[in-house]
């Protein structure tokens, strides 16, 4: 579950200005924009819809890829990019506004530290990227669902404790999902890095 950073990988080429990757630019320039709107008290709930839209546009970039033979090797890094920074930004605007607990930012955010020094030292020591694994896939999505969810219920807004209800299932399964496929790519690392030496 390892591949090599030397060169493109069949189907997939070195083109970087292409619709897939203009749309994942377009989701990181973005980023800012909710983050401000959600800390500002009178337009938290704008903030959050756009910080919903921007995660639930995970798919469009990698699909639009496929379906149009224009995937490259930057929409491969650039695609996963884009999903953290947004999570990432999207929790810490919420804690900070008071609708998301700190401890849950905190079981996300730590994964996520966790992954990218393991990915960051395997491809910066063998040039070996790891693959996104399935499980990987889900868990982000079940946070994603989760994270607007909870905040939604938080604030009061309409179908608030529904949104509370849907938030918290998601997240617990989530979590675990996230931390099982930590585990996974820990094992592909040191697959990768026995392989290499």
């Amino acid at each position: 579950m390892e591949r090599s950073e030397g060169r493109p990988e069949p189907g997939s080429s070195r083109r970087v200005f292409t619709v897939p990757n203009g749309i994942s630019f377009l989701r990181i320039a973005l980023i800012p924009m909710f983050f401000g709107l959600i800390v500002d008290v009178d337009t938290t709930t704008a903030g959050l819809v756009l910080f919903g839209l921007v995660i639930a546009t995970d798919w469009v970039d990698g699909t639009i890829a496929r379906r149009t033979g224009q995937v490259s090797e930057l929409g491969k890094v650039l695609d996963p990019v884009a999903d953290r920074l947004a999570i990432a930004a999207g929790i810490m605007a919420l804690v900070l506004r008071g609708v998301f607990p700190l401890w849950a930012a905190i079981a996300i955010l730590a994964r996520d530290v966790l992954v990218l020094l393991v990915g960051s030292y395997v491809l910066a020591r063998h040039h070996i990227r790891l693959d996104v694994r399935w499980i990987g896939k889900v868990a982000t999505f079940s946070l994603m669902v989760a994270i607007p969810a909870i905040s939604w219920g938080a604030l009061d807004l309409p179908l608030g404790a529904a949104g509370t209800t849907i938030g918290w299932v998601s997240f617990v399964i989530g979590i675990v999902e996230y931390y099982a496929a930590a585990f996974a790519y820990a094992q592909d690392a040191r697959r990768a890095l026995r392989t290499a030496s």
